[in-house]
């Protein structure tokens, strides 16, 4: 799969944040993406109340090994961040796709409950520049799903670094389907 991602080159230009719209309510169960996978991804399922207030729940964060039952302490990374996806490709996507991909819930590996501090240490740089400390085969596997299932494109530092990093990995056999 990295070998059919297509190479382009990365444009930065005209990116904003805001142009994501993200954490919506797409089901209006009072519950936005956020929390939606704060609940989908509990090692320990939690209670949920009123304003979608989560307790008694366990989560797991793969890129460093930390659990915890304070989900606050959780970000949701957007496996491929939002500022490398604009890079990818986005940058010419209609609002409501760039919408769609902020929020995927479609595909279990687009959103991951990580802990802030690994969420924040990637930032939005890409596999040339940043891996997680653990799970490595998963990470690029994850990686390379989302790249294919929204058609984004590489840059070659990136393919570089998905091919040397897979060869360390076992051969897996990964479903995607597009998003669009």
């Amino acid at each position: 799969m990295i070998a059919n991602l297509p190479v382009a080159g990365e444009v930065r230009t005209g990116y904003n944040r805001d142009l994501f719209p993200h954490w919506i309510d797409a089901n209006n169960n009072g519950c936005n993406t956020r929390y939606e996978v704060l609940i989908a991804e509990a090692t320990t399922r939690p209670s949920v109340g009123s304003g979608c207030t989560l307790s008694g729940g366990r989560w797991y964060s793969y890129y460093d090994g930390v659990t915890t039952t304070t989900p606050s302490g959780f970000d949701i990374d957007h496996m491929v961040p939002l500022a490398e996806a604009w890079d990818s490709g986005a940058r010419s996507w209609t609002n409501s796709r760039r919408q769609a991909f902020a929020n995927d819930l479609g595909d279990a590996r687009s959103l991951v409950a990580v802990t802030a501090s690994s969420n924040r240490s990637k930032g939005d740089r890409d596999p040339a520049e940043w891996t997680p400390s653990r799970d490595l085969c998963r990470y690029i596997g994850e990686w390379t799903a989302v790249k294919t299932r929204w058609r984004l494109t590489v840059d070659t530092a990136e393919k570089n670094a998905l091919t040397s990093r897979a060869a360390g990995c076992s051969n897996v056999t990964l479903t995607v389907t597009h998003a669009f």
